[in-house]
């Protein structure tokens, strides 16, 4: 990813804000914004918990898109390194964990408990695998490791498109958010895989 390219800034602009929106709707421990009565009972049950995801995630989003400038990597491998340090264990770790132990209280029953709880579990794999494959010094197996985990990271931003769909849509929102709760994340990665079988055919 360039730094010229429009979808790098894209992709950055979404980020910063639904980072910043995360944060302020909920980084401080305190809930902003109105949702479904039963969602605001687990954000008051889980109050801490749900402010680490908030925190973590949106480190994650603000840091993620710069982990993709070739210009950082080749100007800058150090700093790549640390911020990568920080992406890693301090986003995708925190943030990944603390989802993973939210997802048994989710909104919307079983579907969305495994949706946002497989979500967790394969953003946590997908960042472990990407450590290792750095410290093995498999640079370019460590790049489509990151792109997959990213693609995961992205769902906090698709997730913020679905929502407001679904109030448009006027379905039930009891009945839409278990689906939310897998396209948020499983056409991310489906398209990150195409991308990549793309680009090695290309290659």
């Amino acid at each position: 990813m360039q730094a010229r390219s429009w979808r790098f800034g894209l992709t950055t602009f979404l980020c910063i804000g639904v980072a910043g929106y995360a944060l302020w709707a909920y980084g401080g421990g305190v809930q902003r914004v109105p949702v479904h009565p039963d969602m605001a009972a687990v954000f008051d049950d889980h109050r801490v918990l749900i402010t680490v995801h908030a925190v973590g995630a949106s480190l994650a989003l603000l840091l993620g898109p710069f982990q993709f400038l070739d210009r950082l990597r080749a100007r800058a491998p150090r700093l790549h390194r640390w911020l990568g340090y920080a992406y890693l264990l301090l986003g995708v770790g925190v943030g990944g964990t603390a989802g993973v132990l939210l997802s048994p209280y989710s909104f919307g029953g079983l579907v969305s408990h495994l949706g946002f709880g497989l979500l967790g579990c394969l953003w946590l794999l997908t960042g472990l695998m990407a450590v290792v494959a750095a410290k093995r010094r498999r640079f370019e197996e460590h790049r489509l490791w990151m792109l997959r985990n990213f693609a995961l990271a992205l769902a906090a931003v698709t997730l913020r498109f679905y929502l407001p769909a679904s109030v448009i849509s006027g379905l039930p929102f009891e009945n839409v958010y278990p689906a939310i709760a897998w396209l948020c994340w499983v056409p991310n990665l489906i398209f990150v895989e195409w991308f990549l079988k793309k680009s090695t055919s290309a290659a």
